[in-house]
């Protein structure tokens, strides 16, 4: 019996809320004893401040954000937690039409670094003429699109706080935003990048995948106090997602309309399926991306809280200022709970022996060892062959 069966879930209008609108809808939080009303918010902030003040039981919380508020940046300092991981992957970078035909008359290759680097010579060519900074958004500080988009900009040569001028927007604005010609190019989750495209106000550049391959997204959730409070609770709500990633991957299309069919998503459906349909044309040549490059909720370990990926976001915080040096291993342990996850999905899938993986290194499927034999770990390659070693980080 959990400890709290009536539980208010936070989301935000994206197709990665996929997993908690399935759950409700097809039964698996039923299925735990749970009566879940679920909530769409219109901005990372607000979620963020319902959960600490318990407003919402849990929500989906883009995977930065958990040790940003546990660190109290970009607000209240309220210890958040995550013992689950929605899926991988989801975003890409967009661009207006006049940033997409100067990148056309400078680029000399198609590809992810091709396109940075003629991205830093407009900038440069844009600095020598004296004009405004080009204006990209992203959706948050503390995100994956934040610190993918700032990898990828530094790969090129350009510093992402002095050569552009970077703003938050919530993702279901960014389009509009764009067409408006208040910002230049945006870095957002689906399905707004497609919807730009379906407007046809914006050109998609590179997918996240592209920049950081099966990079963490989004996560449940929680506060630190409540996780301590509902264990049983907690438990239950990842055994329902677990399941929920499970059927969404033995039936993705059917699970998508769920999320037009309940407006949680106010795009048309044929919107939400462009990317994992493969029908979503990127780069300088608009060729479609192959649907891989999009959200995996369930297989290969995408929803394993890797300790290793949330080293590499306190790194990225360092990296660019947001965060002072020092060593901040017990809060990440407090905050990424993979023994909850081995805990809370024990008996229904196995899980990585390690914490740890060195991020980059793996160019292809590969294996590690899990509780009970060898697991399949999807590849994790950089778009400049970065590595990231989280021991040598430590130490």
């Amino acid at each position: 019996m959990v400890e709290k069966s009536i539980l208010r879930l936070g989301y935000m209008p994206l197709t990665d809320s996929l997993p908690l609108v399935v759950a409700s809808e097809w039964g698996m939080f039923a299925d735990e004893g749970l009566s879940v009303t679920l909530q769409r918010e219109t901005s990372w902030a607000t979620l963020r401040d319902r959960v600490m003040v318990g407003q919402l039981d849990a929500a989906q919380m883009l995977a930065p954000m958990v040790l940003a508020g546990s660190l109290g940046l970009g607000g209240l300092r309220v210890p958040l937690t995550t013992a689950y991981a929605l899926g991988r992957n989801g975003n890409a970078v967009t661009v207006s039409h006049p940033l997409f035909a100067q990148l056309l008359d400078t680029a000399h290759e198609d590809t992810p670094l091709g396109c940075v680097r003629a991205l830093a010579k407009v900038v440069a060519a844009r600095q020598k003429r004296g004009l405004p900074r080009l204006v990209f958004a992203v959706v948050y500080p503390f995100s994956s699109h934040a610190y993918l988009l700032r990898h990828w900009l530094a790969a090129g040569g350009l510093d992402p706080d002095c050569d552009l001028d970077l703003v938050i927007l919530p993702p279901s604005q960014m389009a509009d935003h764009l067409r408006l010609g208040h910002i230049d190019a945006f870095c957002a989750g689906e399905p707004w990048n497609s919807w730009a495209v379906q407007r046809q106000v914006g050109h998609v550049l590179i997918s996240g995948h592209q920049i950081w391959q099966n990079a963490p997204e989004k996560v449940l959730g929680v506060t630190a106090q409540w996780a301590l409070q509902y264990p049983d609770t907690h438990a239950a709500l990842v055994r329902a997602l677990y399941r929920a990633g499970e059927a969404i991957a033995q039936d993705l299309p059917a699970a998508l309309t769920l999320l037009a069919r309940g407006d949680h998503v106010s795009v048309p459906v044929d919107c939400l399926t462009m990317a994992s349909a493969g029908r979503l044309p990127a780069g300088l040549g608009q060729q479609p991306l192959a649907a891989h490059h999009f959200h995996c909720f369930s297989g290969q370990q995408a929803n394993f809280p890797w300790q290793s990926q949330a080293y590499w976001f306190i790194a990225q915080m360092q990296r660019w200022g947001q965060l002072p040096a020092g060593d901040y291993s017990q809060l990440l342990m407090q905050s990424w709970r993979s023994d909850c996850y081995r805990q809370f999905l024990a008996g229904i899938c196995d899980a990585p022996v390690s914490d740890h993986k060195v991020e980059g290194a793996h160019l292809s499927v590969w294996q590690t060892p899990g509780e009970h034999g060898p697991l399949s770990v999807a590849e994790d390659a950089f778009v400049d062959a970065a590595l990231f070693d989280s021991a040598s980080f430590l130490h």
